[in-house]
């Protein structure tokens, strides 16, 4: 009974649940994070909400690739290497729009909210963690979740820097640290998509 493939389609159903459970939580957390942002005049709130929405379309596509083939699985973690980038360069172009643009963004807010951000995405960490040592797409939103953390601390730490010193450097800063993160991470995935495709 050993090689009836129990075990495969269990690991499979329970890594299936974990990316509905991720997915669910970044699509919620990228609506919250978009109104809260724009309220707040925040490009730190944006640039994170727009990684939220980067990493559920990350996880959708992880989903669609769990027990498929080899070549398939590959291919989607390519493709939500190249969102991470695209998602870096839009952040990156956002950052620039509002240093012309002006506008003092709300510390307070960016805190009340990164801190809502960083319990949602510490929930999803220790989520994936679970399966982190499993096939390219979980390592790749392992690699999501890890920076959307570190991200979130930005933010609140971004935030109570606006609130003491009275300006948008701090947040135009977070903006530019999170680009530059969320463009490692999908560096990263594509490099190690490349390597292990070459390998096969």
């Amino acid at each position: 009974m050993s090689d009836c493939g129990c075990e495969l389609e269990a690991d499979g159903e329970s890594q299936r649940k974990t990316l509905r459970m991720v997915l669910a939580i970044n699509a919620a957390m990228f609506v919250a994070e978009i109104v809260a942002g724009l309220l707040a005049s925040s490009t730190g709130l944006i640039a994170d909400s727009l990684d939220m929405l980067a990493d559920a379309n990350v996880y959708a596509i992880s989903l669609y690739a769990v027990g498929r083939s080899s070549s398939i699985r590959h291919k989607a973690a390519t493709a939500s290497g190249v969102l991470q980038v695209v998602l870096g360069i839009s952040v990156l172009i956002e950052v620039v729009r509002r240093f012309i643009g002006g506008g003092e963004p709300i510390g307070a807010a960016m805190m009340g909210m990164g801190f809502v951000a960083l319990i949602a995405n510490a929930i999803c960490l220790k989520l994936i963690s679970r399966h982190k040592h499993g096939d390219i797409n979980f390592r790749a939103s392992y690699i999501f979740s890890a920076n959307d953390v570190i991200a979130n601390i930005g933010v609140i730490v971004s935030g109570l820097l606006v609130l003491l010193l009275g300006s948008q450097i701090p947040d135009l800063i977070i903006g530019i640290v999170i680009a530059a993160v969320v463009t490692r991470g999908g560096w990263q995935i594509l490099t190690e998509s490349k390597a292990a495709s070459k390998t096969k």
